[in-house]
């Protein structure tokens, strides 16, 4: 039997061989999985294992790579690793150099997440002077939400009991995925346009924060702002939020929280109603009450007609006789001024002369002769006595 001739490495050799073979097929290439084991020496480098479900891989991520990354690695987060397989030849260790690290998953989301709410809050969009306050009984009710999700059932189921009275109108939206944002952007839109109701729910049930991050987007945000009808955002669970939580007028922990604090419940209005028209009946019947005893008052001071109408009977059969008083007075005093005026009269009419045997001549024109030279003989004159008068010819 021949026995082949023996090639004997040494440990170096073989750990510098195995390493220039692992750089040489696998140097610059991605790997994905989850931070654990992390540990950061006062040299600034860290080490840490990447594992998935059934293995996990030794890595080391140096100063020099670690002072270049946004964020702080930490075990349990979720990463994506550029960088090359080598072997620490000391210890014939198989690991991963670290060359640049990104978040990836949820990781990646939440830095995200935090970076567009710092950016938001810098601008003032979450500030309370730009919340617009829910009304106090809407008269119509939109949600915008998946029309097939719980979401909705939860929401359409509340508000039936508490308040069947308030219509609710759906406007259909895709609450995850890539084309979530500009849908739910549309739909607000849409209702700002139409003015159909005065208050919107925003809604989607619970999920991972990729399940919400359509909630998360800078469009849905500001379209939020912008609306001109008060939004209540109602995603996922009371642990869940989102950016829309922060920017909407109201946040509910669930859609149905969201729900309850938009309507009234029927049972307390109707119990306030009838407290309130027992009030007003109360209210009334005092009125009433006081009116009626007023108007009694009022009528045990307002005399009988019967008697007003004698009263003014008197008044004026008393008015007729000063009037008959005065009217004799006022007739005896121009009798009497009569009978002056005719005393006065006879005293000075030529009649009172002629009853005394005077005469007086007028001339044939009437005129009154004082004169003899007024007259020619041959011409007649008319003599006018007391009683009677006589017609004569001058002679002379």
């Amino acid at each position: 039997m021949n026995i082949p001739e023996r090639c004997i490495y040494s440990i170096s050799q073989i750990n510098s061989l195995t390493r220039a073979c692992l750089e040489e097929n696998f140097s610059s290439i991605w790997i994905e999985g989850e931070i654990s084991n992390l540990v950061t020496p006062s040299s600034g480098h860290s080490y840490f294992s990447l594992k998935d479900n059934q293995a996990q891989l030794r890595c080391a991520l140096f100063s020099m790579q670690a002072r270049r990354l946004n964020f702080k690695p930490n075990n349990g987060m979720q990463v994506l690793a550029f960088g090359k397989i080598s072997l620490y030849e000391n210890r014939g260790d198989y690991q991963f150099i670290v060359e640049s690290l990104e978040e990836r998953g949820d990781g990646e989301l939440q830095r995200a997440f935090e970076l567009l709410k710092q950016k938001l809050a810098a601008e003032g969009l979450f500030q309370a002077i730009h919340k617009k306050a829910l009304p106090l009984l809407p008269k119509q009710i939109a949600v915008i939400t998946s029309p097939t999700g719980a979401a909705i059932r939860d929401i359409l189921k509340l508000l039936k009991h508490r308040f069947p009275a308030i219509p609710v109108l759906i406007y259909p939206s895709l609450v995850q995925g890539d084309l979530a944002p500009g849908n739910i952007v549309k739909m607000i839109q849409l209702a700002n346009q139409r003015q159909e109701c005065d208050v919107l729910i925003l809604a989607r049930g619970g999920g991972s924060l990729e399940d919400l991050w359509a909630f998360n987007t800078e469009n849905v945000a500001r379209a939020i702002f912008a609306s001109t009808i008060p939004i209540i955002s109602a995603v996922g669970h009371e642990i869940d939020f989102t950016i829309a939580d922060f920017i909407a007028d109201y946040r509910a922990p669930t859609p149905s929280a969201a729900a309850m604090c938009v309507t009234p419940d029927k049972k307390a209005w109707l119990t306030q109603l009838h407290q309130l028209q027992q009030t007003l009946l109360r209210a009334i019947y005092l009125f009433l009450e006081q009116k009626k005893q007023q108007l009694q008052l009022l009528a045990s001071r307002l005399p009988h007609p019967q008697h007003r109408l004698r009263e003014q009977i008197q008044t004026l059969d008393g008015l007729e006789r000063r009037l008959i008083q005065a009217m004799n007075h006022f007739l005896f005093k121009l009798k009497q001024n009569f009978q002056i005026s005719c005393r006065t009269l006879d005293a000075v009419s030529p009649l009172a002369t002629l009853s005394r045997g005077y005469a007086v001549a007028l001339t044939e024109e009437g005129h009154v002769i004082t004169d003899s030279a007024q007259v020619q003989p041959k011409q007649s004159i008319e003599i006018k006595l007391y009683k009677g008068s006589l017609r004569c010819v001058v002679e002379r």
